[in-house]
């Protein structure tokens, strides 16, 4: 993570710098996670892909009770948990939301 544990990584800003750079990341919704990388103490590193832990309606609620059951359990265990964002989703929806304020504005 950046200096700043509110902005995205290097990696995150250098696919859409325009947009990427002047975020700061406070909440990131569930559907705009990729996958999750948990490190644990002992060197252990658990990867979470939230796409394929949906179940067959998408439904994302059971994801998140999940995680917070995982951490719950595991708090003082864990070393370092990495959120890895789908970035190209949130590339998308931004600027689609971004052409639907436009045509709202003509």
């Amino acid at each position: 993570m950046s200096k700043d544990k509110n902005k995205l990584p290097k990696h995150v800003i250098d696919i859409w710098p325009d947009i990427f750079k002047d975020i700061d990341l406070k909440v990131v919704p569930i559907e705009y996670l990729h996958s999750i990388r948990v490190v644990f103490q002992d060197g252990k590193i658990w990867d979470i892909d939230i796409q394929n832990s949906k179940n067959e309606d998408g439904d994302e609620i059971n994801v998140q009770s999940e995680l917070e059951n995982i951490f719950k359990q595991y708090e003082n265990d864990i070393s370092n948990v990495d959120f890895r964002l789908d970035t190209e989703r949130v590339k998308r929806d931004i600027k689609k939301r971004t052409t639907l304020f436009m045509k709202k504005r003509r």
